[in-house]
């Protein structure tokens, strides 16, 4: 390999792909079928608007909380509770067997260790003065 001239480049989203596949080709042979599904769940206003939700993935027998949001008047009245158990329940029935996330010192750590999750793991001033927080619950 020594004399060959490789190229670095940007890459546009066909590229995304053939990485991708790349990466998922290996995990499986290394760790098996990871098996993976998304899911969302929705919370919509009498319009029929989407005013919060939660869109996560199961694979190898994993939770993971992607994204999750409420729209600042309707936090603290038990919606974010709803759409985290309808996320872990729905994990839960597709074998899931653990669950973990990461969040923001501004964001919601103290509403996920509310509900169990434990931290395990931080990166201070991510971003500058605050921390990344990465928890974990058993399901």
């Amino acid at each position: 390999m020594m004399g060959e001239a490789y190229g670095i480049e940007y890459a546009d989203k066909p590229a995304w792909e053939v990485i991708g596949q790349g990466i998922t080709d290996y995990n499986t042979a290394q760790a098996g079928a990871e098996n993976g599904r998304s899911l969302c769940f929705v919370l919509k206003g009498a319009d029929d608007a989407i005013v919060g939700g939660v869109i996560g993935a199961t694979y190898w027998n994993w939770l993971h909380v992607d994204l999750m949001w409420i729209r600042d008047d309707l936090r603290g009245c038990g919606y974010g509770q709803r759409l985290l158990m309808l996320a872990e329940e729905e994990a839960r029935q597709r074998g899931a067997k653990q669950a973990y996330l990461d969040t923001f010192s501004f964001q919601a750590p103290e509403f996920y260790k509310r509900y169990g999750y434990e931290i395990f793991g931080v990166l201070e001033d991510f971003p500058a003065g605050h921390k990344r927080y990465f928890l974990r619950k058993q399901l």
